[in-house]
C-alpha cells in the first residue's frame, strides 16, 4: 500500500483503511459520515432536553416512559457510532465490532418500543398500565437476549475455530452474508413485536394515546422496510449486479437511516407531547364528579324550610295556666330551629296586646260618627240635650 497514492480529500500519513472517511471521488462514505455525525448530535441534544424536561412533566404515565425513550435514545446513538465502523476498511477490530453491536444495538431499540407498545395494549384493556421500573426490566431482559446469542456466536466463531497450519489474521471478518444474516433472526422477532403491540394500541380512547401507538408502528413499518431492502441486496441483490463491494456501504446506509428513523418518528415526537396534560385528568369518567355534591337532606333543608306556625303560643309569659308537670321547666328557646329570627316571625303576648290596642282605636274612630249621627235624629235638633246625650254615649 505504500506505492499507493492516496485518494482525493485524503492525506499522504492516512492510513488505507480510513480512505473511505475522506476520499471525494467515491463520496458514498463522506455522506454517509456527515449522516452520522448529526445523528450523534442529534441524539445527544435530544437526550439533554428529555433530561431538562423532566420536572416539567405532569402527566405521570408520560413520566414512566422516559426511562425507555432515554434507553433508546442511547442505543440509537451506539448505532450512529457503528456507522463509522462500516465506513473504515475491514480488520479484526472493526469486524468484531460489526458483528456484535449491530444486532445487540438494534435489539436494544426495538425492545424499548415493544415494551412501550406493550404498555399501551395493557392501559387500553385495564385502564392502568404496569409501572415503569417493570417495563425498564422487560426491556432489559428482551434485549439480554440478544447479548447473548451474539456473544455464543462470537465465541463460537472466532475463539474456538478449529486450529489451522495457515493463521488467518483477520478470521472475525471471514464471515458469510447469509451466516450474518441469520444471526439478526430474534431481532426480526422483535420487529414483528413491535408493530404487533403497536397494532393493538390503535383502539385507545384518548386521542394521545392512540398517537403514541401510531408513532411506534410507523417507526416499526420503516425498520421493516429498510431490513427487507438492505438483507435483499446483501445476499441476492449485489451478487447479481457484480458489485459485492457494495456490502460495507449497504449496511452503513442502513444503521445511519434506521437509526434516523428512531429519531424522527419516534423520538421527537415524543418529545414534543411530553409535556402533555393526563386525559383523563381533564375528562372525568362518566358518573364521576371532581366536587362531591351536597347531600340531599342538606339541599331540602336550605331550599325548603319546615313551615312554622306564626301564632304559636310563647309559654314564657304565659301567666293563666301552669305547665302540666312543674318539675320540668320549659325553655322559651325550645322551638329553635337553626334559622335566623329574620326568617319567621314570631309574636309575643306585649306585641298582641298592643296590636289589640290598635285594633279598637280605629275601630272607635269608625263608630264616632254613627252615634252622633242616632243621638241628633233622636232628639231632632242640636240643643244642648242632644247634644250632652250623644257626648254621654261617646265617653261610655
Amino acid at each position: 500500500m505504500s506505492s499507493t497514492s492516496p485518494p482525493k480529500g485524503c492525506g499522504s500519513n492516512i492510513s488505507s483503511i480510513y480512505y473511505n472517511l475522506c476520499d471525494l471521488t467515491t463520496l458514498w462514505g463522506v455522506v454517509v459520515e456527515a449522516v452520522a455525525t448529526a445523528g450523534v448530535m442529534t441524539s445527544f441534544i435530544l437526550f439533554i432536553i428529555l433530561m431538562a424536561s423532566l420536572p416539567f412533566v405532569t402527566d405521570k404515565k408520560r413520566k414512566g416512559m422516559v426511562a425507555l425513550q432515554a434507553s433508546i435514545l442511547i442505543f440509537t446513538l451506539g448505532l450512529f457510532s457503528l456507522t463509522f465502523a462500516f465506513i473504515v476498511g475491514q480488520y479484526s477490530t472493526s469486524c468484531a465490532a460489526r458483528r456484535f453491536l449491530f444486532g445487540v444495538l438494534f435489539s436494544g431499540c426495538l425492545a424499548c418500543l415493544m415494551m412501550h407498545g406493550l404498555w399501551l395494549t395493557l392501559l387500553k384493556r385495564s385502564g392502568r398500565g404496569p409501572r415503569s421500573w417493570l417495563l425498564w426490566l422487560g426491556a432489559l431482559g428482551l434485549w439480554l437476549v440478544e447479548v447473548i446469542i451474539n456473544t455464543e456466536w462470537l465465541v463460537l466463531t472466532v475463539v474456538w475455530s478449529p486450529p489451522r497450519k495457515i493463521v488467518v489474521p483477520d478470521l472475525s471478518c471471514r464471515i458469510d452474508n447469509k451466516d450474518f444474516v441469520m444471526a439478526l433472526i430474534y431481532v426480526m422477532i422483535l420487529m414483528a413485536g413491535v408493530v404487533l403491540m403497536a397494532s393493538l394500541s390503535l383502539s385507545h380512547k384518548h386521542k394521545q394515546w392512540r398517537r403514541d401507538g401510531a408513532f411506534i408502528l410507523v417507526t416499526g413499518l420503516f425498520t421493516i422496510a429498510l431490513w427487507v431492502a438492505w438483507i435483499t441486496m446483501y445476499i441476492h441483490g449485489n451478487r447479481v449486479s457484480g458489485n459485492p463491494s457494495w456490502d460495507d456501504p449497504t449496511l452503513a446506509v442502513t444503521v445511519a437511516s434506521n437509526a434516523w428513523v428512531f429519531l424522527v418518528f419516534y423520538i421527537i415526537p415524543e418529545i414534543c407531547f411530553l409535556t402533555q396534560v393526563d386525559p383523563d385528568l381533564e375528562e372525568p369518567h362518566d358518573g364521576e364528579h371532581v366536587y362531591p355534591a351536597r347531600s340531599l337532606a342538606y339541599d331540602i333543608t336550605l331550599k325548603e324550610p319546615a313551615p312554622q306556625n306564626l301564632n304559636i303560643e310563647n309559654k314564657a309569659f304565659h301567666m293563666d295556666e301552669s305547665p302540666a308537670d312543674p318539675t320540668k321547666p320549659v325553655s322559651p328557646y325550645g322551638i329553635y330551629n337553626g334559622q335566623l329570627r329574620s326568617c319567621v316571625y314570631q309574636p309575643t303576648e306585649i306585641a298582641l296586646i298592643t296590636k289589640g290596642l290598635k285594633m279598637q282605636a280605629i275601630g272607635l274612630h269608625r263608630s264616632l260618627p254613627l252615634l252622633l249621627h242616632q243621638s241628633l235624629s233622636g232628639h231632632g235638633g242640636l240643643g244642648c240635650g242632644g247634644y250632652g246625650v250623644a257626648q254621654q254615649r261617646v265617653e261610655k
